[in-house]
């Protein structure tokens, strides 16, 4: 029997009509539209609760469990891993695996942060009496303020009346939605409390292209002796033996009080070049005013200079230090190594 010819995406294309296009974004725009009205609801519904909440989860000593069943669960571990990659630590745990074990994951330190739309979820059951139990505070998010988790919960957080999006009005699509939203707005918020930096998110980020993109100029300079300077009145022989030392294809100038005063360059070198060079001082022919960058600024932004001003060596200074001493160096090079482009 001969194979059926293979179809490709532009054949299936054709045969779409439009009246089935039609329907499709029918049932996509009231996704969004469902999902829109469910977010605009959830911030008119704030009150006081959202911050008791956020209180009671920067007053543990422990983590954050997070916790609930099918899809909601699906949600509870996105929120976990948002509320730890932010500076709140948290972990999920399977309800049904709590009753079998894993509630040893949960400690008098902890707040349990526990999610069911309809709040009844009876996998949700043994964690609630174990929270009960132990004084655990638990936070609840679900949709029915009689339900047994909001009533058991000390913080209640109470989602808006919402559809689903789904044509029977069953499969968690908004539902989720607002669920996966009250998350961000909570791992956001506590944040903002605890002063949360970009060399914390950094550090706890140290992978892929964002980890990259938050490296410090500090983070990979090179320092103490490996900084090729001298001082103005050195001469230029000298100073060319400190530069070809360095491997920087340049040599930065201190004055008296050590500030960076100047620098001299391969380049410089091939414009001074002439019998009577080696007579001369470092001072007599640095360039003044060199281009110079932040302890703390993002090797990003260096590299961004280093490009712009079409050089490839900037001198670190720190800004606090009104005299401009040079605490490193950094090369066009250590930017690309460290996976900057």
């Amino acid at each position: 029997m001969r194979p059926a010819d293979p179809i490709s995406a532009s054949s299936i294309d054709v045969h779409i009509s439009d009246r089935v296009q039609s329907r499709d974004s029918a049932a996509a725009r009231r996704v969004f539209e469902y999902a829109t009205a469910a977010i605009e609801a959830l911030g008119d519904s704030l009150n006081g609760d959202f911050s008791r909440a956020v209180d009671t989860i920067l007053a543990v000593k422990g983590r954050v469990i997070v916790s609930g069943m099918g899809k909601s669960g699906h949600i509870a571990r996105k929120i976990a891993a948002t509320l730890a990659s932010t500076g709140t630590p948290a972990h999920f745990v399977h309800p049904a695996e709590a009753s079998h074990g894993d509630l040893g994951a949960v400690t008098r330190a902890d707040a349990l942060l526990m999610l069911s739309f309809r709040g009844e979820t009876h996998e949700l059951a043994d964690l609630i009496t174990f929270a009960k139990r132990f004084s655990i505070p638990l936070i609840g998010i679900a949709s029915n303020p009689d339900s047994t988790l909001l009533q058991a919960a000390d913080i209640p957080l109470l989602l808006p009346k919402l559809r689903e999006a789904c044509p029977m009005g069953l499969a968690p699509t908004t539902s989720t939605t607002a669920m996966l939203v009250l998350g961000d707005a909570l791992a956001v918020a506590l944040m903002e409390r605890r002063g949360f930096t970009t060399d914390q998110y950094r550090e706890l980020h140290p992978g892929g292209s964002l980890g990259k993109a938050l490296i410090r100029v500090c983070d990979i300079m090179h320092v103490g002796e490996e900084r090729p300077l001298v001082a103005e009145d050195t001469p230029v022989g000298q100073a060319l033996i400190v530069m070809a030392r360095a491997r920087f294809g340049c040599v930065g100038v201190v004055d008296v009080k050590g500030a960076l005063v100047g620098i001299f360059t391969d380049g410089d070198l091939a414009r001074w070049m002439n019998p009577g060079l080696l007579d001369r001082t470092i001072g007599e022919v640095m360039t003044r005013t060199p281009k110079i960058v932040g302890l703390r600024q993002l090797a990003a932004e260096a590299l961004a200079t280093m490009n712009e001003k079409k050089i490839t060596v900037l001198f670190v200074v720190d800004p606090a230090d009104r005299q401009r001493k040079p605490v490193g160096i950094l090369h066009m090079h250590d930017c690309l190594r460290a996976g900057l482009q």
